[in-house]
């Protein structure tokens, strides 16, 4: 009696079968990032970080690429929201403030970042990592519109930011 997949678990079945496709390991390192993100929100907790780790692995070859940032960024952002389900609270602080630390890309600059794991963060009272990452993301997201200053304001006051679509890209 399923009903429609959600957008998640369209993403997932889409993104991975992108992975399983890929003609060659470029097409394969586009796929990865979405099939990570994917396949965590739809509870493939173990398969989302084996995906994360293999676009962090290929990364490297691929430095010059428009899509490097978007890899450093969302490898170790699931690879911390993967930490913290397992209950590895300074891992996952860790692989956030690794994700921050990425140079960047089209649409990091522009939409800017993924923030579940900031999200996730904030809600076991995390704060200073989180508006540590916060500072990070200025570094890079040029179309920020004062989000980060506003979501640092909320976080030290103890509010939950609402990330809108940021905790989709």
């Amino acid at each position: 009696m399923g009903g429609a997949p959600t957008a998640w678990e369209g993403r997932y079945a889409k993104s991975t079968q992108q992975v399983k496709a890929a003609q060659d390991e470029l097409n394969r390192f586009y796929a990865l990032r979405d099939a990570a993100k994917a396949a965590f929100e739809v509870g493939k907790t173990d398969e989302s970080k084996q995906y994360a780790q293999a676009l962090l692995d290929l990364a490297p070859t691929y430095r010059s690429d428009w899509n490097y940032g978007n890899a450093i960024h969302d490898g170790h952002m699931v690879l911390g929201r993967v930490a913290l389900k397992a209950g590895e609270v300074e891992a996952a602080k860790r692989e956030l403030l690794l994700a921050g630390a990425t140079p960047g890309s089209p649409q990091l600059d522009s939409f800017g970042p993924n923030m579940s794991l900031a999200k996730d963060l904030l809600e076991h009272k995390e704060t200073d990592a989180v508006v540590a990452y916060f500072a990070l993301c200025a570094k890079f997201w040029e179309l920020e519109r004062g989000n980060l200053k506003r979501w640092s304001i909320l976080a030290k006051a103890g509010e939950m930011p609402d990330f809108g679509a940021n905790l989709l890209y």
